[in-house]
């Protein structure tokens, strides 16, 4: 089977090509880095011509801008690049010779704020509270509405927090992480933070990975997967983890720049549904992920 990835040198990408390529697909990619083939996304004759020439099974559409708090900066980009590329995708492969089943990446913020810490259904409505989750809400619904007009083969995911070795800085591990490796180095013992009281729901990337390429296998035409660990964590806990990993005593304070508009209090996700489809179990702990990302970043600041 040929799988293509859009954004196949992002974060995901890189991981889920491994995990494709162990599991005997042919995996080609289009990201401006990484020797992957460029194909600027927002040209629909570019990712037509792309796309027939390389004719895949399965598309896994990672490409996206998925920082929330440059969505704030940056609402008409953020838009721009989640929908109008997502649709540019979506024509394209409506005109491949033999269909092709894609699978949509949207995310556990299009929930917005629950009512209390019970795990998030699929069925629950929607309050995106961000300029990231109201593009991924209508980036889902143009996919939803592509299914039942044209009878495409989309399978779609809301997927939460994950975090791993190689995630860049501006999300809060490689954030936490890339600083205490910094202060490991003889940097100033001061961690600056945003909020920490809010609850995430984190995966391994590793893990995620292998929840889409079961999810593309298994999942079930114009169904909404979440993909998470089913369980919350405080900002808190993961700092305190991650202290606990250090070389050195630090300091934490609490920085204004990286405080976000609105935040919402507490995401988890109910994966009930994806495990019952796919067979679905996660692989790593939240403590092996920690220790691998700093790693990570004390391994970046030798080189």
């Amino acid at each position: 089977m040929k799988a293509l990835i859009t954004g196949a040198h992002g974060f995901v990408g890189r991981y889920l090509a491994e995990e494709l390529r162990s599991n005997g697909y042919e995996v080609s990619g289009t990201d401006i880095r990484g020797g992957w083939t460029h194909v600027d996304l927002l040209d629909f004759v570019c990712v037509k011509n792309y796309m027939q020439s390389e004719r895949p099974g399965i598309i896994f559409h990672l490409a996206g801008q998925s920082a929330v708090g440059l969505s704030w900066k940056e609402p008409q980009m953020t838009f721009s690049i989640n929908v109008n590329a997502t649709l540019n995708l979506l024509d394209a492969a409506r005109e491949l010779p033999a269909p092709a089943r894609v699978l949509l990446i949207g995310s556990g913020d299009e929930y917005g704020k629950t009512d209390g810490a019970a795990p998030i259904k699929e069925t629950a409505p929607l309050k995106p509270e961000t300029p990231y989750a109201v593009s991924k809400c209508a980036q889902e619904e143009m996919a939803r509405l592509y299914t039942r007009a044209y009878g495409m083969d989309i399978v779609l995911t809301r997927s939460f927090n994950h975090t791993g070795p190689q995630q860049r800085r501006g999300f809060v591990v490689p954030d936490f992480a890339s600083q205490i490796a910094a202060i490991e180095k003889g940097g100033d013992p001061v961690l600056k933070v945003g909020n920490l009281s809010a609850e995430r729901d984190f995966s391994d990337v590793r893990d995620v990975a292998r929840a889409y390429r079961l999810l593309a296998e298994k999942g079930r035409t114009g169904e909404i997967y979440n993909v998470g660990a089913g369980k919350a964590c405080r900002i808190r806990d993961l700092l305190d983890i991650l202290l606990s990993y250090a070389g050195r005593k630090i300091d934490v304070r609490q920085d204004a720049a990286k405080m976000r508009p609105v935040d919402v209090p507490v995401i988890v996700s109910d994966i009930t549904k994806l495990q019952k489809d796919t067979g679905f179990a996660a692989e790593y702990t939240i403590e092996e992920t920690l220790r691998d990302t700093l790693d990570y970043w004390r391994k970046q600041n030798e080189s």
